[in-house]
């Protein structure tokens, strides 16, 4: 095929894709703008279903961003965030014939004869592609991950679609200037749909964790892996809601894997897993008891500049000794800009909710008495409020997936109901800390990985 056919295939996909977003999206959109335009109120309630809705048969990076999004503190109303946030895990899958062809496609027409088996029901599915379970030749369980066609183009096309929705979020509501965000998401979702590069996170997290034996990482199977399939070990384990009303002793272990696994690489290495919900972990057992966490997805890693890490420990002791130069010299080292005394004020709400049970030095539960359905909504609320008077403040890019990422994992520890002593679990992984060496241990492990630092 000629590279101007290519060009126009991709077009068209793009066009389709345009044309399905479009419609859905842009009805809601169009309402939103009209309400306000004319003055009318906005069932906002109604508009996030009928958004929810659409965007959950679409699969693909729009719904990977309405996911992202739904963890963003006030990018959306929360009516919107309710019903965003149910899209998680919940696209239907593909039927056999298109997971036949896909596989020819990228491991040719014999595909089949490199396995022993491969079941053709997927064994999960969602936003960018579906996993099958497999077994190798050799006779190890495996996790086949396919990607959905026309999954590049898609992503074009509705990040576009993002642009827009966005810009009318910030003519109307102007308290939060979302443009790093959109920056940030566009990277993030493109660097998922590359496989190979995916594969190259599973080996950074098998060095990191290597000394963490409550934690699971797979391998990878680059004799059966593509850009667009990625074959892994088949992590067997049980899910993570299913351990919600066990032992405390059992809850407490997981939550101190959960919290090594996320916090470990990041104080080390500068690297997080940007996308920590219950569906990417499961739990496995040892003599018939959960003894720790499998790790099961890794296309959402961000690889930060060591300063970025410095700031995070910076904007922590600033907190905890009430040094107010600190605070602001960790802000501005994460792009902040611009910071008044009033916006730093508005700012620390929402960091002394986030580093809240980091500073107290107790044994305690991540929500700490307060119900799961309002945790954050009131301190949300006190920032959107306040930045609607004094703002707008520009949320920096690396700032985007460290938030998300927080508040996810504060949803784990929400569900597991885990008590521990978070102050000294954070300064256990903080111990010795300086971005110096934490510059010099990502430089090695990025290396050993065949990766380069994210943009």
């Amino acid at each position: 095929m000629a590279p101007n056919d290519q060009e126009k295939n991709r077009f068209s996909a793009r066009a389709r894709r345009y044309a399905r977003v479009g419609a859905n999206v842009g009805g809601v959109a169009a309402r939103i703008a009209g309400a306000r335009f004319f003055g009318v109120d906005l069932d906002r309630s109604k508009n996030a279903t009928e958004l929810a809705a659409a965007l959950g048969g679409l699969k693909g990076p729009i719904m990977k961003v309405a996911q992202l999004l739904a963890t963003i503190p006030e990018a959306l109303p929360p009516e919107y965030i309710e019903q965003l946030s149910k899209l998680q895990s919940q696209a239907p899958p593909m039927g056999w014939a298109f997971v036949n062809r896909r596989m020819q496609a990228e491991l040719g027409a014999d595909w089949q004869k490199k396995f022993e088996s491969f079941e053709h029901q997927p064994a999960a599915a969602a936003s960018l592609g579906q996993v099958h379970r497999g077994r190798s030749l050799d006779d190890a369980d495996l996790a086949c991950k396919l990607q959905y066609a026309d999954m590049q183009s898609a992503v074009e096309a509705d990040l576009k679609q993002l642009e827009i929705l966005f810009a009318i979020r910030r003519r109307f509501d102007p308290a939060i200037d979302t443009s790093e965000i959109i920056k940030e998401i566009g990277a993030r979702v493109r660097e998922e749909l590359d496989y190979r590069r995916e594969a190259k996170h599973v080996a950074l997290y098998r060095d990191m964790l290597k000394d963490s034996p409550a934690i699971r990482v797979p391998r990878s199977w680059p004799e059966l892996s593509t850009g667009r399939l990625l074959t892994l070990d088949w992590l067997e384990g049980s899910r993570l809601l299913d351990h919600k009303e066990d032992t405390l002793a059992i809850r407490n272990r997981l939550g101190a894997a959960m919290f090594t696994a996320w916090w470990l690489p990041f104080s080390r290495f500068g690297v997080i897993h940007g996308d920590p919900h219950l569906g990417n972990y499961s739990v496995f057992a040892d003599k018939g008891k959960p003894a720790g966490i499998n790790l099961m997805d890794y296309g959402c890693i961000r690889i930060f500049p060591p300063s970025f890490v410095g700031g995070v420990v910076d904007l922590y002791n600033g907190l905890r000794k009430g040094d107010d130069a600190l605070v602001v010299h960790a802000y501005e080292t994460w792009g902040f800009r611009k910071l008044s005394r009033e916006l730093i004020d508005i700012l620390n709400i929402w960091a002394r909710f986030i580093y809240g049970p980091l500073m107290d030095d107790r044994v305690r539960s991540i929500a700490d008495g307060v119900k799961p359905g309002e945790y954050g909504r009131r301190q949300a609320f006190e920032v959107h409020q306040a930045l609607r008077r004094k703002g707008p403040v520009t949320v920096p890019r690396e700032f985007v997936l460290m938030d998300r990422a927080a508040i996810g994992l504060g949803g784990v520890f929400l569900h597991l109901r885990a008590e521990l002593n978070f102050h000294r679990l954070f300064n256990e992984a903080m111990e010795e800390f300086s971005v110096k060496r934490v510059a010099a241990q990502q430089a090695k492990a990025l290396a050993a990985a065949g990766l380069e630092p994210s943009a």
